[in-house]
């Protein structure tokens, strides 16, 4: 049987989809997008009135360069079959794959920085949002608001190629990004700002601005003011700026962190949220600053510092270090929110949360660590606007699963269960366990557990069976990670055997 998440990873997410325009009845492309993106249990609205024949001319006509995605199969499936398996207990128990939308998409209102929001997905000020045209577009599909791209006084000059990317077959792993701030004049940024918050009054727009001098911040603090935008996002983070004393060179000094900070909120009255650099080991040194200067809320993180060689990537034959963003970041992000979150003295200063955000669930995780809101780059750079689709239709359907009212329930609602290593049970495991019936006998189990784990799995060579040896099993779930067909599992949390 197909893996249902396995196959849609290998659509291409054509624009103008010709398994769609083929079918004729439903939108199999959307439906695969939903599933691609985490959404499974909605996808099959779209295929439902889909007959044999429509999806059997769906599939004929995909046009994927190595085989067409098996699209019969994938929506033959059992309903139930479509509820990927994800939810942890926490998360309530699940309704069968049933449900309706509830007042749309008001479940997702919340506040930030005392803005109502109509949802907590905005885009993040980069490449995604550099003129009217794109963020009004990104507004009509959904998008909550924005942090506009980044506005300066400087002279932005950019080199070609300016991105590069560690790819996992047609997707990125990471996105290395040497681009820099808006390369328009910093009077056009701010009139498309004003156009922007006349035209979408119920959208949040940030303009994120970046100084040289006190003057200079100052300044452009109070045109975003004056264009009407909701909040000011200070750039204290940019890792690749081409001048010194800008970007992440501000974020790793939490002296002038307090000091833009300090001046700009006393020249305006919107709310303040100056944006941290992951690169710098203690985030909540530049942060505690930030807070104690009266910064209203932080935005975390920006880019992490990276080499990338790919020959294709360099500038007239040189490289140099810039910024890496995407789903390899995810964990690095949480980290850093975690740590701002879980800091008593800073803890009335909301969180906007930004790194590796795909899906709703990624967003979850930053909001039930305290974020209000969350911003997405690369995910829009790599699949388009379309994915507010998803994102929102997502967490809804989560949000009604677990009979959770409002968004602000769920924020920073995992911060209580985390602890120091020290205080981690470390008188109870958990066995790996195999099924027996989903398990091909192929032995990367055995191989990883072998060579990289505790030697704690024989292997038939004959029966191509793994068996799981008891005795020298310490938990560590290796096994579980490496199997490409999901066919090991968890037993009960059991206490140590005393030696």
């Amino acid at each position: 049987m197909v893996r249902i998440q396995e196959e849609a990873a290998r659509c291409l997410l054509c624009e103008d989809a010709p398994c769609t325009k083929a079918c004729k009845t439903g939108d199999p492309a959307r439906a695969i997008r939903a599933i691609r993106f985490d959404n499974a249990k909605n996808a099959r609205q779209w295929v439902d009135g889909c007959s044999e024949a429509d999806l059997e001319r769906a599939e004929q006509a995909c046009i994927h360069y190595d085989r067409p995605i098996r699209i019969k199969e994938l929506f033959n499936i059992e309903h139930s079959t479509l509820n990927i398996e994800h939810c942890s207990a926490s998360e309530g128990a699940a309704n069968n794959g049933q449900w309706s939308m509830v007042n749309g998409q008001s479940k997702l209102n919340i506040d930030f920085c005392g803005i109502h929001c109509e949802n907590p997905f905005f885009l993040a000020s980069s490449a995604v949002c550099t003129n009217y045209e794109m963020v009004a577009k990104a507004f009509d599909m959904g998008w909550g608001g924005v942090f506009y791209k980044t506005i300066c006084k400087q002279d932005i000059r950019e080199v070609s190629p300016r991105f590069d990317a560690v790819k996992e077959g047609t997707t990125f792993a990471g996105f290395r990004n040497m681009e820099q701030l808006s390369e328009n004049p910093y009077e056009v940024d701010f009139y498309i700002l004003r156009r922007l918050k006349q035209n979408y009054p119920r959208k949040i727009v940030v303009a994120s601005i970046m100084g040289q001098t006190e003057e200079e911040w100052i300044e452009l603090a109070k045109m975003a003011e004056a264009a009407g935008c909701d909040a000011v996002e200070l750039n204290f983070s940019c890792p690749q700026m081409r001048l010194a004393g800008l970007g992440s060179d501000v974020g790793q000094n939490p002296e002038l962190v307090a000091i833009y900070t300090i001046h700009v909120k006393r020249s305006v009255k919107i709310p303040v949220i100056p944006k941290m650099t992951p690169n710098i080991t203690q985030i909540y040194k530049p942060a505690m600053a930030a807070f104690f200067a009266g910064a209203d809320a932080i935005s975390a993180i920006n880019t992490i510092k990276s080499v990338t060689m790919s020959p294709e990537a360099a500038v007239s034959g040189k490289l140099t270090v810039s910024g890496y963003s995407g789903k390899a970041v995810k964990p690095i992000a949480l980290r850093y929110i975690y740590e701002m979150a879980a800091n008593e003295i800073m803890k009335n200063v909301e969180l906007s949360g930004i790194g590796g955000i795909e899906t709703w669930r990624d967003a979850l995780e930053f909001i039930q660590l305290g974020c209000r809101n969350v911003q997405v780059c690369t995910a829009v750079m790599q699949y388009g606007y379309r994915i507010i689709d998803d994102l929102v239709q997502g967490l809804q359907t989560y949000m009604a699963e677990r009979g959770v009212e409002r968004l602000e329930e769920l924020v920073g609602e995992m911060l209580p269960n985390f602890v120091l290593p020290s205080a981690l049970d470390r008188e109870t495991k958990v066995y790996p366990k195999i099924d027996r019936e989903r398990c091909i006998g192929c032995g990367r189990c055995y191989i990883s557990c072998q060579d990289g784990g505790h030697q704690a799995i024989a292997f038939d060579a004959e029966t191509r069976q793994p068996r799981i040896i008891g005795a020298k099993c310490v938990g560590c779930h290796l096994c579980r990670l490496v199997c490409p067909t999901g066919a090991i599992g968890v037993t009960k949390r059991v206490e140590k055997v005393k030696r």
